[in-house]
């Protein structure tokens, strides 16, 4: 018998190579005055941007524009509602990576209230947010993150009692969502390899969530079938639009299925990671996503606890080969080589390079969770996962 579940809505959706030439239509919906919000440099000296900007101008839009450098803190928004807090924008517009529509998130989220952000922050603040905000519109020019489809907005302090904390309400789901995967075909092999593999790390933790239902388990492996056939060619050759679709669509579907499902393991660490040391989420994760999934199969088997997640293992694991007819450890171990594989091929920093040593290891899995994982790691396991990825 199935349980019970919900699902969160998710934005009104235009999809496909050139979409990105529907946003003034889009736009119209609410009003002239528009705030888009940029990274600092990628969109910017793109040819898109001289285009987008001139059929927004020609059809009468007044624009106002802030870019967002790097990973958002609470400071950036605040600065950012200061500035605009008297323009009171009709619709605020995000093109970027994951930073930049977080950061565009927060900002249409908090022009209306006009008060520290770091308030409303979970387990920072004490304020729970009323969810009036700026309509949003979301357009990606990454395939990872997959925030146009969520309802929180990640933000930052890094350092020494560093955090990475959201900003979430139901109502900040993006009004619409532009997924252009041509927007991706200038990400560097880096930036690709990173976000590709954070979003391959949401589809498999969604997938094997303990807070899966049917909806989220169809969607996310529709997702890590898009990855397995497109990601190492993506990475290989940028100029390949079937693959920068294919991880465009895989990382939208990530979004839906972490919102509704929740993640893992992987996740739990990025948050309390991501807040002690300047490294990028898809880094993050992505340097974490083969110990963390070796040590919980290793659990799955040694307990027997959750013999569901291991058959989702090898489904996935079947997924990622073509050698019919075998085991299903075979399929699962062929999964984990093949994730620790990926991991050497594009290059994937390890968490020393960002800073991490053993001495910070207790300190990480403290502020760590094992909310949603297949199985529960307790923290010696955890500090071995850590281990593995300096």
């Amino acid at each position: 018998m199935t349980n019970a579940f919900a699902l969160a809505h998710i934005p009104s959706l235009h999809f496909g190579a050139g979409k990105i030439s529907v946003l003034p239509s889009v736009v119209k919906a609410f009003g002239k005055k528009v705030l888009l919000i940029t990274g600092a440099h990628s969109f910017t000296s793109s040819p898109y941007s001289t285009r987008m900007l001139e059929q927004l101008q020609s059809a009468g839009y007044i624009l106002r524009q802030h870019a967002i450098g790097t990973e958002p803190t609470p400071a950036m928004i605040d600065d950012a509602v200061n500035l605009f807090a008297d323009y009171i924008p009709n619709v605020v517009v995000a093109i970027g990576g994951g930073s930049v529509l977080d950061a565009g998130k927060a900002i249409a989220a908090m022009l209306p209230l006009r008060e520290p952000v770091k308030d409303y922050l979970e387990g920072v603040g004490t304020k729970n947010h009323p969810g009036v905000k700026i309509p949003f519109i979301a357009i990606p020019t990454t395939a990872g993150t997959g925030s146009e489809a969520t309802k929180n907005a990640v933000l930052s302090e890094t350092g020494i009692s560093g955090y990475k904390k959201s900003l979430r309400h139901a109502n900040f789901v993006p009004d619409a969502a532009i997924i252009d995967p041509q927007l991706t075909l200038s990400c560097s092999p880096a930036v690709t390899a990173a976000s590709g593999m954070d979003a391959f790390t949401q589809l498999l933790e969604s997938y094997l969530s303990t807070a899966a239902n049917p909806i989220t388990d169809a969607l996310a492996y529709e997702g890590l079938k898009q990855v397995a056939g497109s990601l190492p060619q993506v990475y290989r050759d940028g100029s390949n639009l079937a693959a920068r679709t294919a991880m465009a669509l895989a990382s939208y579907l990530s979004g839906i299925t972490l919102a509704n499902a929740g993640l893992g393991l992987v996740h739990g660490f990025a948050s309390s990671v991501g807040g002690y040391f300047t490294i990028p989420h898809g880094v993050i994760c992505s340097s974490l996503m083969a110990p963390a999934n070796t040590l919980t199969v290793q659990k799955l088997r040694a307990t027997h606890q959750n013999p569901e997640a291991l058959a989702k293992y090898t489904l996935v694991g079947k997924l990622f080969t073509t050698t019919p007819d075998k085991p299903d450890e075979y399929y699962i171990d062929a999964l984990l080589s093949l994730i620790e594989q990926w991991t050497y091929e594009l290059n994937i920093p390890r968490l020393s390079h960002g800073g991490v040593t053993t001495t910070d290891l207790e300190k990480i899995v403290l502020a760590s969770d094992n909310k949603n994982n297949p199985i529960a790691l307790d923290q010696d396991e955890m500090v071995r996962v850590l281990e593995m990825a300096l």
